[in-house]
Formats: C-alpha cells, sequence, structure tokens
C-alpha cells in the first residue's frame, strides 16, 4: 500500500488578475482573514498526513520561503512582551515535523511543467498537487478526503466539482462513469472546452492526487496554448494506460484567483473567526439594512 506523504504547491504564478496587489507580493500570500492562502493550503496538506511540502516557486516569491521559515527576531521580541498566545500563532505556521522543499521554475511554461519540475523529489511516490487559488473550506480538509479515497482505490484521482456551464472555458472538464457515492471513473478530460463543446460540466478544481507515471507523460507532452504545458495533457495521456478517479469532495470552493472568489471567501471565513465573527455579522447585518 502506497501512502502520500509530498504535496506540491504550484506558486510559480504572476497573479496579474490581481494588480498591482501582487506588483511585488506573490498572490499565495494575499491573506483571507489573517492567514495567507498558501498557508489554509498546507494546513489542508498537514492535516491529511502530509509531511513533505515542495513548492514550485519563481521569480518575486521570497516572501513565500520567508514565512515558512523560522523568525528569530520576531520570536525574540514576543517571548519579551510576554506575548504568549502570539508566540504559539506563530510557531504553528509550520510544526517542527514538516518538511518544505523549493523548487525553482525558471520559465512560466504552464502548470503541466510546474508539476514536472517536482520530479527530483516526488521521484516515483504518488503525491498530492494542491492550487492555493483555490481555498476549500470543508469539515473534513478535501485532501484528507482524497487520501483517504487513494488508499482504498491505490490511483489518481482530481478533485472534481459542477459549475454553470457558461463557465466551461475556465476548466478542466471530465466526462466520467459513476462508480459509488461521489466516486466516479474518469473516461476523458478536455481542457478549457466552450460551453456549447463541454462533453458535461463536471470540471477539475485544484485538488489531484497523482501516481508518479505522471510524470513520464509530462514529459512527451507538447506546449499548448501560449507555448505552456498543461497538465490536462498529461492527465489525460495516464487516463488511457492507468484507471484514474473523479472525486465530487464535500466543501465549499472558493476561486481565489478572482476577485468575487477572494471577497466571498474573505466574507465567509470571516463569519466563521471566532475572533471576529459575531461583531462582522453585525457590520454586515448594518450593511444590509441600510
Amino acid at each position: 500500500m502506497k501512502k502520500i506523504t509530498k504535496a506540491v504547491f504550484p506558486v510559480a504564478g504572476m497573479g496579474s488578475r490581481f494588480l498591482p496587489a501582487t506588483k511585488a507580493s506573490p498572490k499565495e500570500m494575499m491573506p483571507v482573514v489573517d492567514k495567507p492562502l498558501i498557508q489554509y493550503a498546507v494546513e489542508e496538506a498537514i492535516a491529511a498526513g502530509i509531511t513533505d511540502m515542495v513548492f514550485i516557486t519563481g521569480r518575486n516569491k521570497r516572501a513565500i520561503e520567508d514565512h515558512f521559515d523560522k523568525a528569530y527576531e520576531l520570536e525574540a521580541e514576543l517571548v519579551m512582551r510576554g506575548k504568549e498566545e502570539l508566540l504559539r500563532i506563530l510557531r504553528e505556521v509550520i510544526p517542527a515535523h514538516i518538511n518544505c522543499i523549493y523548487i525553482r521554475q525558471t520559465e512560466p511554461l504552464g502548470l503541466g511543467h510546474a508539476v514536472l519540475c517536482a520530479k527530483p523529489v516526488v521521484q516515483d511516490e504518488p503525491f498530492a498537487v494542491i492550487l492555493a487559488d483555490d481555498l476549500i473550506d470543508g469539515d473534513t480538509p478535501v485532501i484528507k478526503q482524497m487520501v483517504d479515497v487513494f488508499q482504498r482505490h491505490q490511483c489518481s484521482i482530481l478533485g472534481v466539482k459542477n459549475v454553470p456551464r457558461e463557465q466551461t472555458r475556465q476548466y478542466g472538464i471530465v466526462s466520467s462513469t459513476a462508480l459509488e457515492a461521489g466516486l466516479e471513473l474518469v473516461n476523458g478530460i478536455v481542457e478549457k472546452p466552450k460551453p456549447e463543446d463541454a462533453p458535461t460540466t463536471l470540471a477539475v478544481v485544484g485538488r489531484y492526487i497523482l501516481t508518479p507515471r505522471i510524470f513520464h507523460h509530462l514529459e512527451k507532452v507538447h506546449a499548448g496554448a501560449g507555448g505552456e504545458i498543461q497538465l490536462t495533457d498529461g492527465i489525460a495521456a495516464l487516463m488511457k494506460e492507468e484507471k484514474m478517479l473523479a472525486y465530487r469532495f464535500n466543501g465549499t470552493r472558493y476561486d481565489c484567483g478572482s476577485k468575487l472568489g477572494y471577497l466571498k471567501a474573505m466574507v465567509a471565513l470571516g463569519l466563521k473567526h471566532p475572533e471576529v465573527r459575531d461583531e462582522f455579522a453585525a457590520y454586515l447585518q448594518s450593511l444590509k439594512n441600510h
């Protein structure tokens, strides 16, 4: 039985939809309430028992490395001031048993290329891929749900959700056959089809468990639109020789790659945050009453 111990976080993207906020700071460091997006993604992996966090970074991403590094000066300052609670929060950003590994993607050649960059670290193990842009709030973290499915089936799994048909051009869309509740056998996958061409409305949304065979196929993929190596093309090739499942996860997904999705996440998680939820709810109610 293979176990999932590694998660790959492709964080080399430009974040152009959030300019000028992302001019000097990575989009993955944009906060939702009091934690950056990348920390939600890492906490999700940790909750699934994953210990090796593999970040595929690019230029201007040093803030991510600094965030998961030890901050000696800041910790010393908090100790001196007796700020025990803040010190605890700071130390919990990355638990001691977690390894952070950083690999530089020198050119922006697409998501498939970013995943391929992780090959020297992942080698011949199955692994998770988590896109920090997709913040998914579930009672059980989504990657934990998918790792549990992997333990039973030992094959690649795509996290999927139904999307409105007019949005299919934003996603990889799968066609599949029902297997059991919430789980389907993938028969086909197409990248960003027009609504009228989409085989279904079942979209892959930022969570994957992949077998190491994916690297073989990504090395053979020809660059597609915009000179990028698409992960979807690698998945389509892998699917022809290995069983692949689509998992309809339990949780609410916020597309934090878009301004509206980011604002929705801020409101939803603000309303759940123990420190501010009551006053925030009252504030939102007062806006409604105007």
